[in-house]
């Protein structure tokens, strides 16, 4: 089966290496007799599917979480092998989708109005003049 990251980038299920293994924790008798934990491996370095543009992005993007050019989702949160394959392929797209997105136009400092100063001002002095008379009056 097929992953589908975007519209223009889907990853053919012949580039995709999964791995099972046992889960661990509890789940009785069952738990040790099955393969349900799921490994999920594509390598970013070999894929065919990538243009140059979108290797070099998700090799930078991603450089904290590959392994020889190699990332690898691990997921055993269901008993069911089957589900945890969905959950595996839902977040390795996750990732990628995350790591293809452009990054945020970086933020413009500003300063804020007068108006808004005057009325953090104002604010900030009946507050204190709150307080002022709690407090006990002076003896003189």
């Amino acid at each position: 089966m097929d992953l589908e990251v975007s519209p223009q980038l889907t990853i053919p299920a012949a580039e995709l290496r999964w791995r099972f293994s046992r889960s661990s924790g509890p789940g009785g008798q069952h738990v040790n007799t099955s393969d349900s934990r799921v490994q999920l491996s594509w390598s970013v370095a070999e894929s065919v599917v990538l243009s140059e543009a979108q290797r070099e992005r998700l090799l930078t993007q991603l450089g904290a979480r590959l392994v020889a050019g190699t990332i690898t989702v691990t997921v055993s949160q269901e008993r069911s092998q089957l589900r945890n394959r969905e959950l595996a392929l839902d977040a390795l797209a996750g990732r990628l989708r995350a790591a293809l997105a452009p990054t945020a136009a970086p933020r413009r400092p500003t300063r804020p109005t007068r108006g808004s100063a005057r009325r953090h001002t104002a604010a900030k002095q009946r507050r204190s003049a709150t307080k002022q008379q709690r407090r006990r009056p002076a003896d003189d």
